[in-house]
Parts: structure tokens; sequence; C-alpha cells
């Protein structure tokens, strides 16, 4: 687990949902900054606490902070390099700041640049909230670059990537919907392209190779479609028509985000660093506890299929 920048809610909610999930010191590590968890109520004892500690203490109003974000950095820097050694079989990432990342000078727009750029591999950024599983084509794009963003290429990519995540949470055949991306799906050209040259020959070439997807379908409809059970997943195109929807939802303080595609499992809660509350003991630690069990479930399963490989316990 990384406890996130040390002036959000990270340290917090990384407090609360370890003694929530009641998970033992040999299935866990937090890496943090160790004054800002102890302050929230983390003692280091059957769980180890590996420091990674803001190098002087940070007083004053709390937000973005170079100090703070390069922190919070190479803290996950660190969780990498453990799990390239081979030690753990997941990360759990408390929020970030991605303002106090480029005020450190680093080059990531966040934990998924870092994944993509650290492994060679383009990862998936995938949501799960009760009936909910909705993932992303494009991540953390500005709305007037969108549609040079979005290619037939990395809409297969993602499609692609998404049916095998529903394998592995248990559908056998999985049915995606793809969102459009303009108003009525483009109105037949009328408001827009995309759908006719980029999206809907990515759908008829996806069906060919085997995956179940229908589309482009208007976002309303198709949030409309994937709550009333005509889908599996809804696989959106961009991150406010995935998050917006689902952050609405009754259920939303336990929504889980899941990045597949990675050589290891990991999951966040899907909230930022909330700097407003931070220190104030309001946090909500649900969202946490949900990633940790949820990545604790799928290296069981991960575990479970090793072991029948090999035959070995």
């Amino acid at each position: 687990i990384t406890a996130g920048d040390p002036l959000g809610i990270g340290p917090e909610i990384t407090a609360k949902a370890v003694a929530a999930c009641r998970l033992s010191g040999s299935e866990l590590t937090v890496i943090g900054d160790s004054a800002a968890l102890k302050e929230q109520g983390f003692h280091p004892g059957n769980i180890p606490l590996i420091p990674m500690d803001v190098p002087r203490r940070l007083g004053g109003k709390r937000g973005p902070r170079a100090e703070a974000g390069l922190a919070s950095f190479k803290a996950v820097e660190l969780a990498l390099d453990l799990l390239e050694k081979g030690f753990f079989d997941a990360l759990v990432t408390a929020p970030v700041s991605k303002e106090a990342w480029e005020l450190a000078g680093l080059p990531y727009a966040g934990h998924t640049d870092l994944f993509r750029r650290r492994t060679g591999r383009e990862p998936l950024m995938g949501f799960t909230c009760g009936r909910v599983t909705a993932a992303l084509v494009t991540e953390h794009v500005p709305l007037k670059l969108l549609s040079g963003r979005i290619t037939g290429a990395l809409v297969r990519e993602k499609a692609r990537l998404f049916s095998g995540a529903l394998k592995e949470f248990g559908q056998a055949r999985p049915r995606l919907i793809l969102s459009a991306l303009n108003p009525h799906a483009g109105d037949g050209g009328l408001l827009g392209r995309e759908e006719i040259s980029v999206l809907t020959p990515a759908v008829r070439r996806l069906r060919r190779e085997g995956v179940d997807i229908s589309g482009p379908a208007p976002g309303d409809s198709a949030w409309k479609r994937h709550l009333n059970g005509g889908c599996d997943g809804l696989l959106c195109l961009y991150h406010d028509q995935a998050l917006t929807p689902l952050k609405i939802l009754k259920e939303a303080a336990n929504a889980v985000h899941w990045t597949w595609g990675l050589p290891f499992t990991r999951t966040s809660p899907v909230h930022g660093t909330a700097f407003d509350i931070a220190g104030r003991g309001k946090a909500d630690p649900s969202g946490m506890a949900a990633a940790l069990r949820f990545a604790a479930r799928w290296v069981k399963k991960n575990v479970k299929r090793e072991e029948r490989r090999t035959g070995r316990t």
C-alpha cells in the first residue's frame, strides 16, 4: 500500500482501511510518510511500514506542495521496484496530487502514466461499483484534445483489455457497449463524424475478432442499458463520461478503481486527495477498504490458478 500525498487524506484512509480490513502483516506493507501516518493513528506493529518521509515538516495550509509530491512519487517508485523483484503481488494506491507531481518536476501525469512508461504496457483504467463496471479509452485528456487522441487502434486495444478483465472477474463471454463521443452518437454526422470514421469501424473489427461489443451508443442510453443489465461492461471514451455517473450512485463510496494489463494487480479508491478535509479526521475510508479487499480477492484467485497450473500449494 502506498499512502499517497502526505498532505492529503491518503494517510488517514490508509490507517483506517488497514484497521477495518484486519488483514495480517504477512499480507500487507505500507509505504508512506511516517509522521503523517502516525498522526492518523497508524502504528507499525504487525503491519510493516517503509518510511518515505518528506525531508521536512510542511506546516501551513494544505494543498499541492513539491516536497509532498516527490515523497508520494518515491513511495510508488519503491513499490514498483519491490513488485518487479517479486516481493509483492499487488499494489493499492492512496490518492496522489498530479499538481504536486508537476511542482516536483516529475514527467508523469499520475499513477497510470507512470505504470505505462515503467512497464512498457498499455494499461486499462477500470471502475467497479456494485452492478456497474466501466472502463476508459482515454484517461486524463483535455476535452479540446480528445478527438485527436481517440483512434481505432486505441479503441480496439482497450476493448480487448476490458473483455479480458471481465473474463478474469468471472464473465465467460463479456458483453461490452462502447459509448459514443458526440451527442446523439453524432446524429448521422451532423454533430461530429468520429462515430462514422473511427468508432463504428473499430466495433465492426472487434466483432469479427470475436469480441462481443455493440455501439457506439449515445452516452446517456449506453449508461441506461448498462444499469438495466444490457451489458457486462461499459467502455467510455473519456474520464467524466465514466466517472460522473459512477460517482452519483448511492454505492459510490465503495467504488474501486482497478488497472488491468500490468504485470501486477493494482487497485485504488476513485476519489482524490481532498486537501480541504485532510487532517480533520473526516475522510471516509470505504473506498480504500474496498480497494484493499478487491486486491486481496484478485491475488487469491491468481494464487489458486497458479497452484492448479503447477500442482503445488
